[in-house]
């Protein structure tokens, strides 16, 4: 293990905010990084930080593999045996499927940060942004997005 290699340094100059609906099919994940990187790219900045929230209770935000779909898939099923739909919930006006929503965005969050290096998201090799759809019905999902840096 080494120092920190110094990639940029600068003052911030430039922010910009966004809003991203995203159209869900229902319970599954909605990649989002070609969106995300073309509304990076028209930042124009080469050097900074990208904030993406979900403004949401029972839909969340993740990082994860976007090559291999049993990954996904798999992530589903872990998340039905954490938050499982036949329990006794108290909070069920919305349906069976809202709690558990609620849980499983408490279980991933709602917010991400990816550091922005020569114009474009530090994501690695594999790795893509998603909304995640807790509920079974088809929502439209909000997104805002910020990104500052130079």
């Amino acid at each position: 293990m080494g120092r920190v290699e110094v990639i940029a340094a600068g003052a911030v100059t430039t922010q910009v905010s966004g809003r991203l609906n995203v159209p869900t099919r229902g319970r599954g994940f909605t990649d989002i990084t070609a969106e995300t990187e073309a509304f990076v790219r028209e930042s124009g900045l080469r050097h900074g930080l990208l904030t993406l929230f979900c403004r949401h209770t029972s839909a969340s935000l993740t990082i994860q593999e976007n090559a291999d779909p049993d990954v996904r898939t798999d992530l589903l099923a872990a998340l039905d045996r954490l938050a499982p739909r036949d329990r006794p919930y108290l909070h069920h006006a919305e349906g069976p499927d809202d709690m558990p929503g609620h849980i499983r965005t408490m279980l991933t969050d709602v917010a991400l940060t990816v550091p922005l290096v020569e114009g474009r998201l530090a994501l690695g090799t594999w790795q893509g942004i998603y909304v995640v759809e807790h509920r079974d019905r088809p929502h439209r999902r909000e997104i805002v997005l910020h990104v500052m840096g130079a």
